[in-house]
């Protein structure tokens, strides 16, 4: 099977609407189904391009008679903001629809979401109150905005997410994503975590082991290195380089969003790309799983 973003939208529609199957409705059926939505919605991210008016205009030259309709820019707009559950969902469907999905060890971080710098925009803006003012190790510097928390396998499939205000522990935020979805620990038995030293916590420790899941982290210098920290360098560069991928191809610090269910609607955008292109290189073999280069042009 040829590897191109013609075969990966065939692919994720027919999955996807699979998936869904035919739900019951009150109103009008609307002429943009919800499958088609999030096809609409992994290919824009994958094309790079940001406006959606702009991405509007591209779609019937460039992929022409792959969406029979398409709705203006304020009904898009809408529908991807009222389609957040959806694609919540539609993430984990397509990441437990992989040989990834049962990946006994998990890598965990959180990244900067930088919603704002003018000190105006941090007073008018409609996130004020769950956006916030954190610190970037990275880059040595203060920034606006969220903290995306994100668990994935080694081979970079997301597993679960959550966005917090940056002055939010980072402990206690994973606490909170495990309590969330406690099926997905169960479900793992022997599981491990790798997290760097933000999550050095005994409260943590106990709360996983609790669990039946082990947390390997570095140590702090003055304390005495525990078995298996060697191992930790090469695997805390994954979620480094997923990050990457999120930012550097699938832009995810530009999401452009200007509300509450705005950002989260455009994250999950990025995550549903990132994970379906994932999904699909898995099934039709490519040598390297998180590969997005067939599919940006």
């Amino acid at each position: 099977m040829t590897t191109d973003l013609n075969t990966l939208l065939t692919a994720l529609y027919v999955s996807i609407d699979d998936w869904l199957g035919h739900q019951p409705r009150l109103g009008r059926k609307p002429k943009l189904t919800d499958a088609e939505l999030l096809t609409l919605a992994v290919a824009q991210v994958l094309l790079g391009i940001h406006s959606e008016a702009r991405w509007l205009r591209y779609v019937p030259k460039h992929l022409p008679g792959a969406f029979p309709y398409l709705p203006g820019q304020s009904g898009y707009n809408k529908r991807l903001h009222k389609a957040l559950p959806l694609l919540k969902r539609a993430i984990r469907a397509l990441a437990s629809d992989t040989d990834l999905w049962s990946d006994a060890v998990w890598v965990a971080d959180s990244t900067p979401i930088e919603c704002g710098r003018s000190r105006p925009t941090t007073q008018r803006s409609n996130l004020a109150g769950w956006a916030g003012y954190g610190y970037c190790r990275s880059h040595s510097r203060y920034f606006w905005g969220l903290r995306l928390h994100l668990i994935c396998t080694p081979a970079g499939l997301p597993i679960t997410w959550a966005l917090a205000t940056p002055n939010i522990d980072e402990r206690q935020v994973l606490m909170a994503i495990c309590e969330h979805d406690p099926h997905l620990l169960a479900d793992r038995p022997g599981l491990l975590i790798v997290a760097d030293k933000g999550y050095i916590s005994a409260e943590l420790d106990t709360f996983l082991a609790e669990r039946g899941v082990r947390l390997l982290r570095p140590s702090y210098r003055n304390r005495t290195p525990r078995p298996g920290e060697e191992l930790l360098k090469p695997i805390r560069q994954l979620i480094e380089s997923v990050n990457d991928t999120l930012k550097g191809q699938l832009d995810l610090e530009l999401h452009g969003g200007r509300t509450v269910t705005g950002v989260g609607a455009r994250i999950a955008q990025r995550i549903l790309a990132l994970t379906a292109a994932i999904w699909h290189n898995r099934a039709t073999g490519q040598p390297i799983t998180r590969s997005l280069i067939a599919y940006d042009h």
